[in-house]
């Protein structure tokens, strides 16, 4: 009889290791508080898969940068300093890690799993027909205002050989929306790809259903995990006791509640916003992905819809909306895109990219021999789900991982 494997989560990364384990031939059975799956940070991202440009946030030189961010009114970085011991120290690890080598060893790290969670994805599409959620190999355009943050990129690309660099010019004719964007060049990477994270849970979710051997138990949050001589032995789920035999947590920011003798996950919630922007006949939306490096603000086409997505609020865990903030993104989109499309009919969004200190996710065993996490992927959820999923089948199923899983231990988190 297969095992059963239960999962806390039914995000991109939760659904997405219950179809890694049920292609192995595991039952799974996925918890999720939310009446409905993938809609709560896995809902309205920016939707780039962008598997080549995966350096941490975490870098030399960020605190100073960071310092002048808040001193401005349009900053892509908002701290609000909170009486909450989490908030000290998740940041005062993060200031630990902002030194170029502990940047470069850990954007190594996640360069490896975004490049076999690429291939992982790859191999679902073309193996399982795995479709409908507007997945495109559309290349990235990463753009600059000016020239110094340009030559800087310019002399440390993170792949010469899959990357290149373009003027202004070069962009255009790539690029027509870029005409007469305020930019003196970029690097362009032609196989980064563009996905609606929802619309993919929404696939994974009905492949699952379909396989007769995934349970979802949807509206019921986990009150408590029960544990015993090293192991984990049942969840609560309110009045509720649910045995398990394998316990994966990948509830996002929310894993750090569920806390554990032993079990330490330095994750704080960083809230982005977004915008979906429908795009009509008479607009001109990039095709290209596009993030505008100075400004922090990426823009993917995803159908006929523009998702602009930016900023980065240190704020605690209040999910709520920030007008202000949307008011600023939707400002400096129309200024660099006017006419890219209906943005008096945007849906604005805001979701709670669940971080890490240094930007690498915990991925892997814990201390109690049943227990696994794949959580802490910051921003970069959707881009590293199925290879963090397909890793994370491969330990359960004690199989050898087909990545050096070096770097993301949780033991040692």
């Amino acid at each position: 009889m297969a095992q059963r494997v239960c999962i806390i989560g039914g995000g991109v990364i939760g659904l997405a290791t219950a179809y890694a384990l049920v292609r192995d031939g595991f039952e799974v059975t996925v918890i999720e508080a939310r009446q409905s799956l993938g809609t709560e940070t896995s809902f309205a991202n920016g939707g780039q898969l962008s598997y080549r440009y995966v350096a941490p946030l975490a870098d030399a030189g960020v605190p100073v940068q960071a310092i002048g961010w808040m001193l401005r009114g349009d900053s892509p970085l908002k701290l609000r300093p909170r009486l909450d011991p989490a908030q000290w120290r998740w940041m005062a690890a993060f200031l630990a890690a902002c030194r170029t080598s502990v940047n470069r060893e850990n954007a190594a790290h996640l360069l490896r799993l975004a490049l076999f969670s690429q291939s992982t994805l790859k191999r679902w599409r073309e193996d399982d027909g795995l479709d409908g959620f507007n997945w495109r190999r559309n290349g990235k355009l990463v753009t600059f205002r000016n020239a110094s943050s340009f030559e800087h990129a310019r002399k440390g690309l993170a792949d010469p050989q899959q990357q290149q660099v373009l003027s202004a010019s070069e962009c255009a004719q790539l690029e027509p929306a870029l005409t007469d964007a305020p930019f003196v060049g970029a690097i362009y990477t032609p196989d980064e790809e563009v996905g609606d994270c929802h619309g993919f849970c929404q696939q994974l979710a009905a492949r699952l259903r379909a396989s007769g051997r995934c349970e979802f138990r949807l509206g019921q949050a986990v009150t408590a995990i029960r544990h015993s001589n090293g192991a984990v032995t049942a969840i609560e789920l309110g009045s509720e006791t649910l045995p398990v035999e394998q316990l994966v947590i990948a509830a996002g920011h929310r894993s750090s509640f569920l806390a554990l003798p032993g079990l330490r996950l330095p994750l704080y919630p960083l809230k982005g916003y977004s915008l979906t922007v429908p795009i009509g006949s008479k607009h001109r939306a990039p095709d290209v992905s596009i993030t505008d490096y100075d400004r922090k603000i990426v823009y993917a086409r995803i159908g006929e819809q523009l998702r602009v997505a930016a900023m980065v609020d240190i704020v605690g865990f209040d999910p709520a909306v920030d007008p202000q903030r949307l008011v600023l993104i939707k400002r400096q989109a129309r200024d660099t895109f006017p006419d890219a499309g209906s943005y008096d009919a945007a849906v604005e969004w805001a979701g709670m990219r669940p971080a890490t200190p240094t930007g690498v996710p915990l991925l892997g065993a814990t201390v109690y021999r049943n227990l696994w996490l794949n959580l802490g992927h910051g921003a970069l959820g959707f881009t590293l789900a199925c290879g963090s999923a397909q890793l994370l089948g491969e330990l359960i199923g004690q199989q050898h991982t087909s990545i050096d899983l070096h770097g993301f231990n949780p033991r040692a988190a």
